[in-house]
């Protein structure tokens, strides 16, 4: 990491550790979300310690429309920004490779370069292995796609990216354990970490109101949104492993058929994935941006659209997979796939497991301060 950005980072953590105190003094938010009652438990604030607050927080918004110190007050008290700089540095520091972690400040131009770099070598390979002509027949029946793009090299391309995508995270979810200083977790924290994850539960606030999305009032929208992505893209990895099964252990090629388990799963997947991206970025578009951060709001606005392309044009291939056009919506949506895998451990994806972390932590916490 870089002396200008470890300068930055410090800055950054020094300014949310000043509004912490002042928080901690005040207590007004206490009942919003998870973030304060674990800020409660702390007199002073560590590197570890705002690492894993600012993971812990939804960006609610609450904290920010309720807070009586925010600007023009003297005190310019904003939590969800100051959380959201320090929750991007710790994408950032915790990156493998670390030379990558630049990706995440430039995450919509490395997006773009990864979609067209993509879409650029699998034509060139369609092009120079098969002829033109592959890109305008027709292919019907089983193994139809194998015929355009072989099985081998989606195998191996989707195994590569997929591989190394995993690698990579992984690395980074480990580093960020050991920097929180997580004890080892029991079962139950493990399970109430898991369902305020698929909940959302902190996306609805302490009544299970919503989130401050474009003021002080409250809306579940983001959260309804947030989960049709969610479990969209869940149900599209269990299309994906069932269709693994398929072809490896039932020994039937892809397509399948309009009611087959992996297309009805991977339809209903696409269509929750492509109306949460819309619905996300509407809410986006029409949000308070005074307490976002700029480079979160460029990792969410880039995976928003990869999402968003991948679904759409899975979707595309599905209607029009017998006609003259499958072999050009196949190699695109091959592409996006390929580069929304590559970019996922450089891009808003990491989150989940970051929250994750932060989540089984705070669980940890929890208990420990209900025994005391």
């Amino acid at each position: 990491m870089s002396g200008s950005i470890i300068v930055k980072q410090s800055d950054i953590e020094e300014e949310l550790r000043q509004m912490m105190t002042v928080c901690n003094a005040c207590r007004y938010c206490e009942g919003f979300c998870a973030v304060f009652p674990a800020m409660a438990q702390r007199r002073e604030f560590s590197t570890n310690d705002l690492s894993y607050l600012s993971n812990l927080c939804h960006n609610c918004n609450a904290c920010y429309h309720g807070c009586q110190y925010t600007p023009p007050h003297e005190f310019a008290i904003n939590i969800p920004k100051k959380m959201a700089e320090v929750r991007g540095n710790s994408y950032q520091q915790f990156t493998w490779p670390r030379p990558l972690s630049s990706l995440f400040e430039h995450a919509g131009l490395s997006t773009t370069l990864a979609v067209t770099l993509s879409i650029f070598l699998i034509f060139s390979m369609l092009l120079v292995v098969r002829g033109p002509e592959a890109l305008i027949q027709a292919e019907t029946g089983p193994g139809s796609f194998y015929r355009v793009i072989t099985h081998q090299l989606m195998v191996v391309s989707a195994g590569f990216t997929s591989t190394f995508a995993l690698i990579a995270m992984c690395i980074g979810l480990w580093r960020f354990w050991r920097h929180c200083e997580m004890e080892t977790p029991r079962m139950i924290d493990l399970i109430t970490a898991f369902r305020n994850a698929a909940k959302l539960t902190y996306l609805g606030g302490d009544q299970q109101e919503g989130c401050n999305d474009v003021d002080n009032s409250f809306s579940n929208h983001r959260r309804y949104f947030h989960q049709a992505v969610m479990w969209g893209f869940m149900m599209c990895f269990a299309s994906t492993c069932v269709a693994t099964f398929y072809d490896y252990f039932l020994k039937l090629e892809a397509p399948y058929g309009y009611f087959s388990i992996p297309v009805v799963l991977g339809t209903l997947g696409g269509i929750g994935m492509v109306l949460g991206c819309i619905g996300l970025w509407v809410v986006k578009v029409r949000g308070d941006p005074n307490p976002r951060a700029s480079m979160q709001s460029g990792l969410d606005y880039s995976f928003i659209i990869m999402l968003f392309l991948s679904s759409t044009s899975g979707l595309i291939l599905l209607l029009l997979r017998e006609t003259i056009l499958m072999p050009i919506l196949l190699a695109i949506h091959l592409a996006i796939v390929l580069s929304l895998f590559v970019m996922l451990p450089y891009s808003k994806f990491v989150h989940a497991g970051y929250r994750f972390i932060a989540l089984i932590k705070f669980s940890q916490e929890t208990d420990r301060a209900r025994q005391n």
